[in-house]
């Protein structure tokens, strides 16, 4: 049943839905009837707060016949819950519109709209005084002006409804039972609509407090700082307090901002930028903003109470972007404000971020955290900051010479500048991948400036404060040469060695970009010059040459008439060498420059990594990008977008790393580790494996790919070796220690051995091909006169060449192979020791020296075998019969190239095996390929 509660909730509904429709008709409606167009600046903005207003009353009034309804079918259906009163059920929805009412009128109030608007029509509003009487029951002062009595019909209704509301709900709650089910509805109610008559009248007094500030203040100060919507909070007039070192006159605190006057001057602080610490005593309060930090100090500690608490309130509220529900004169203490924020602004004192704009995170009066800093000449930067400095990845572009063109760095940064590993985009078309050092390239890096473009050329090496220091190789891409060498302030300068793209070889020594001193000339037909040269690699002065059979002319050369060499000395005939293969061996790089120095730069970083314990943020500005998160960054300078190319859940990458390399410490597990490490992009050992291909491609591809380097590089192969396994041990170390324990020291032959046995073999794969092809290069004549012989010996049938071979006959296992009745002995092919044959054939297959040897050895197995079963009898094959019966194999397996194989073998080879049968069994094919 219907209580009388909801019967008097009936009427004042009514009676209040009554009072909105003579508000709108007598009130709103006639001041809405003035053209705006007729009206100056100021009273537009008065007419469009009364807009607001009247929307705002409409949608009020919406609310209160949705109420009307429900109380209605209440009172019509008993037998309803109670709950489904609107203003119960949705009560939060009936205070949300009061709040925009209030907050709409109050405006108008500080804005002076009414007053502004009735002057046009003056008479007409005092001809109305006696109808506005009518809407206000209370508190009428006769003498009231025309405005006033608007501003008070606007409010006071609002004001004794929800009085009336509050009123009624708590006899409502009274008449219900203990533990009625409405009980708790009614009571969330109650409180509602209660915080909000203590909101009406914190924003009434706000109100009248700001419109008589706007009063007192000269023109001057009320244009620079009236808006409707800010409201005063606390003023240095009422409640003292002093400002230094800014020495403000005085100080307003408005719920968007923090005002301090000087003379003339204003300044005018964001509260969203604002952050309050305590000071050194009870009486005073510290003032961070993003250019200026001062102290706000009281009379005493009270009155230092006072700012404080509405400091921090009115800086949650901007924080929040609304005004703190249910009541801003809480006595509950606020929050303290985050100090970590994000807001936008732009700086304006002198210095270097003057007229640049910032977007992002904030702490403490700093731009810290992800943000976007523009400068008004152009410049972008994008990504993370620290005590207000460019601090992490980041991406700035800096407008170029021509128009529409940028330098883009997309790089690491340290306290404002680029520091660790970047990747940059010059408008003039070069590249920069590498490291960075104080804003200058330092450490490891490629520098590139790709064809069509006007002087080409690739630089990968080291750095020193912005220029090619250390070792490095660069390419001239129109002139077709490459320097391998030393650098000293962007020059050639030390040991290095000059190739040509005809295939000339100089190695010599460089000061100043020019040769210096005596040097060593190969050219492609292994001709040795001797001496001192021009830049254009003539010989000059005294000097040797001996020629690709042995001859040796020794005297003074000079150049010719034409491009010829002149000559005056004496020929040696004596060194003749009808062996090509004795001039073919020469060899440049590995006595004047040993690989052992030559590519620090790049473990640099890796090892600063680990010393800092392998930090998980800090593994890109130490070891690079992996290959996707390179990609990602191409198109980066189109959509300044700097954000991480892993998920925030891979934080603990670098934990869960540490964690493997300990679990796989064991021999059997160790090497399956390292190549699974080795193959992932996003892995250290993964990324310095990459870096260490790059420096190796770059030295022995394309004009390097000369086979007077070969030794350099099969040299280069193992320093690289010895790096990656130096680089798991300290991986291993950091492991260790973050469990509280040391690794042992590693004798030298326990490290060669690993490095031979473990790491070389997992290395090789990458770098195979640009290796191989430098052996193929080197033993191309000795290979040819090889493959000549073995076609030769390849026509002959299997008794023809095992006779030829000399091969004894009681080792031949003829009876093995199955003739037909059209087929004899002498015609039989290719079908003897067939499975060794097949088995030979797989040292193609492998890369691994390892691997490689144990097909050899499986091969004699399978030889030896064969000849036991002929001979049905236990049988050690005797050198003199192993010897032809591999040579017999080898020309059925066809194997072309052997010597570049043989000799990568030899030369990559674990040293454990020297002397061995894995040695025996090399020098045993080496010499059947002598006797081909």
């Amino acid at each position: 049943m219907a209580s009388s509660e909801e019967t008097a909730l009936l009427q004042l509904e009514e009676l209040f839905s009554a009072t909105l429709a003579r508000i709108d008709s007598l009130i709103l409606q006639p001041l809405l009837l003035v053209e705006p167009e007729h009206l100056e600046p100021r009273s537009r903005e008065c007419m469009r707060l009364l807009q607001r207003l009247h929307q705002c009353t409409q949608r009020l009034w919406e609310v209160t016949d949705q109420s009307l309804r429900s109380l209605r079918h209440r009172l019509q259906h008993p037998s309803c819950s109670l709950e489904t009163l609107l203003l119960l059920s949705k009560a939060d929805r009936v205070l949300e519109v009061h709040v925009e009412y209030i907050e709409s009128y109050t405006n108008c109030i500080v804005a002076t709209a009414f007053q502004s608007v009735i002057k046009r029509k003056s008479k007409y509003w005092q001809g109305q005084r006696k109808a506005l009487g009518q809407i206000l029951t209370c508190g009428l002062n006769p003498k009231s002006s025309v405005g006033a009595m608007l501003a008070q019909a606007l409010h006071q209704p609002l004001t004794q409804h929800v009085q009336q509301y509050v009123i009624l709900l708590l006899r409502l709650r009274d008449s219900l039972e203990e533990g009625h089910p409405s009980q708790k509805t009614v009571m969330r109610a109650i409180s509602l609509f209660g915080d909000l008559q203590s909101f009406m009248r914190q924003a009434l007094l706000q109100a009248e407090v700001t419109q008589s500030l706007w009063h007192n203040l000269s023109s001057h100060l009320r244009d620079a700082l009236c808006t409707p919507t800010r409201r005063l909070l606390l003023d240095s007039q009422d409640v003292p307090v002093t400002v230094t070192p800014l020495c403000a006159e005085r100080v307003l605190l408005f719920d968007d901002a923090l005002v301090l006057f000087q003379g003339h001057r204003i300044h005018t602080f964001d509260l969203k930028l604002v952050w309050v610490d305590s000071g050194q005593d009870e009486c005073e309060c510290l003032i961070a903003t993003p250019e200026d930090e001062f102290s706000l100090r009281a009379r005493d500690p009270q009155d230092q109470v006072i700012w404080r608490w509405k400091m921090f309130m009115a800086v949650g509220q901007a924080l929040r972007g609304k005004k703190d529900f249910p009541g801003l004169g809480s006595d509950l203490e606020p929050a303290v404000p985050p100090a970590h924020r994000r807001a936008a602004y732009t700086f304006r004192q002198e210095g270097r971020l003057c007229g640049a704009s910032y977007d992002g995170e904030w702490h403490r009066g700093r731009p810290q955290g992800k943000g976007t800093l523009k400068w008004p000449d152009g410049r972008n930067h994008v990504g993370h900051f620290h005590h207000g400095l460019e601090h992490g990845f980041g991406i700035l572009l800096l407008p170029g010479a021509a128009e529409d063109k940028f330098d883009c760095y997309k790089c690491h940064w340290r306290e404002g500048r680029k520091h660790g590993y970047g990747m940059c985009e010059y408008s003039t078309g070069e590249t920069y991948k590498g490291y960075f050092q104080d804003d200058l390239r330092h450490g490891f890096g490629v520098l590139e400036r790709a064809p069509p473009a006007p002087q080409a050329f690739r630089y990968t090496g080291h750095w020193e404060r912005g220029q090619r220091n250390g070792f490095g190789v660069q390419d001239d891409m129109d002139g077709g040469e490459r320097y391998i060498g030393w650098w000293q302030t962007d020059q050639h300068h030390g040991p290095g060695i000059l190739v040509t793209q005809a295939g000339i070889c100089y190695q010599g020594t460089f000061q100043m970009d020019k040769m210096a001193g005596p040097g060593v000339l190969l050219f492609e037909d292994d001709s040795l010059h001797e001496g001192t040269f021009t830049r254009d690699l003539m010989l000059r002065g005294k000097g040797k040459v001996t020629l690709p059979d042995g001859f040796v002319l020794e005297g003074w050369f000079a150049r010719g008439t034409g491009k010829g060499l002149y000559t005056q000395g004496v020929l040696d005939t004596s060194a003749f060498s009808p062996d090509p293969s004795s001039t073919s061996k020469r060899q440049l790089g590995v006595g004047a420059m040993p690989a052992n120095g030559h590519w620090q730069g790049v473990f640099d970083p890796f090892w600063a990594f680990v010393r800092e314990g392998c930090p998980e943020d800090l593994q890109e500005a130490f070891l690079g990008f992996h290959i996707q998160r390179a990609k990602e960054l191409q198109s980066s300078q189109d959509n300044l977008c700097c954000q991480r190319s892993h998920p925030e859940d891979s934080r603990g990458a670098m934990r869960d790393i540490l964690e493997d390399v300990l679990r796989h410490r064991e021999p059997e597990a160790l090497q399956p580790f390292l190549r699974k490490a080795l193959c992932d992009s996003q892995h250290p050992l993964g990324k310095l494996l990459s870096k260490l291909m790059l420096t190796f491609q770059a030295t022995y591809t394309g004009v390097g790919a000369n086979k007077h380097l070969q030794d350099l590089a099969q040299d280069q192969v193992k320093q690289h070796a010895r790096g990656l396994w130096a680089a798991y041990r300290g991986l291993l170390q950091v492991a260790l220690k973050s469990k509280g324990q040391t690794l042992e020291e590693e004798d030298e032959k326990t490290r060669n051995l690993q490095v031979h046995s473990v790491m070389l073999p997992l290395l090789l794969p990458s770098c195979y091909g640009e290796l191989f092809t430098l052996y193929l290069l080197l033993h191309k004549k000795e290979d040819t006169c090889y493959s000549q012989s073995l076609t030769k010996l390849g026509l002959l049938s299997d008794t023809k060449l095992l006779e030829f071979l000399d091969v004894q006959k009681y080792l031949w296992p003829l009876s093995d192979i199955k003739l037909t009745s059209n087929e004899r002995y002498s015609f039989v092919r290719e079908k003897c020791f067939l499975s060794a044959t097949e088995l030979l054939q797989k040292v193609l297959t492998t890369v691994d020296p390892w691997e490689k040897l144990q097909v050899l050895e499986k091969t004699y197995r399978e030889i030896e075998a064969t000849v036991m079963r002929v001979m049905g009898q236990e049988h050690r094959l005797t050198m003199d019969e192993l010897l032809p019966l591999l040579i017999y194999v080898l020309v059925r397996a066809r194997i072309l190239n052997l010597g570049a194989e043989l000799h990568l073998i030899r030369d990559m080879m674990d040293p454990s095996h020297l002397g061995g049968l894995y040695d025996f069994l090399l020098t045993t094919l080496e010499s059947c390929y002598r006797q081909i």
